[in-house]
């Protein structure tokens, strides 16, 4: 493997943009469609996510809406919401379901805030793998002391800046998490 910075650039972003997906599932009290994005349903002999069986929209702050597409989905989709873990009571209604979004008590803020710091955790070590390959492959190429120091610093940079923006979403996603 040769010394590609795009490429190591490409991989630290990504680990980035799945942190914020990661961070958009996590309820804050306010409604947000990416909520239900865990959310796997079992229709049709076959596990489906739920955005495969149906629309989610947010009609106002604190509530979604599920328009199932197939009205016999709709138990299908009420239970796997139900059982999804997030804390949600769907109420179904024709081939809607209406989900309120509940008011977060100080210990589930709590734990909401442990997760995201798990979750920029595991962000942090993407990133330093990444960093490791870059480190790894700069080394295997044999070139002289000065210019292996610059693409090591250069990888170094990247690093930092990536790692930079994860504690940056995850200090925001803390304050958004805590503010009632």
């Amino acid at each position: 493997m040769s010394y590609d910075k795009n490429d190591i650039q490409r991989r630290m972003d990504g680990a980035v943009d799945n942190l914020s997906k990661e961070f958009g599932g996590l309820r804050t009290g306010r409604a947000s469609a990416n909520l239900l994005d865990p959310v796997v349903v079992e229709v049709y002999g076959s596990k489906m996510p739920l955005n495969q069986v149906g629309t989610v929209s947010v009609p106002e702050a604190r509530m979604l809406t599920v328009q199932v597409w197939d009205a016999s989905n709709v138990k299908a989709v009420e239970k796997a919401i139900r059982d999804a873990g997030l804390g949600l009571n769907p109420m179904p209604e024709g081939n809607n379901i209406r989900i309120p979004i509940p008011d977060l008590n100080e210990e589930r803020r709590a734990e909401l805030t442990k997760v995201a710091g798990k979750y920029a955790e595991a962000a942090r070590i993407a990133v330093r793998n990444v960093r490791k390959d870059g480190m790894d492959a700069i080394k295997k190429e044999d070139l002289p002391e000065d210019e292996d120091k610059r693409l090591q610093d250069e990888v170094q940079k990247l690093t930092d800046a990536a790692i930079g923006k994860i504690d940056t979403m995850l200090s925001e996603k803390e304050k958004d998490i805590m503010t009632v």
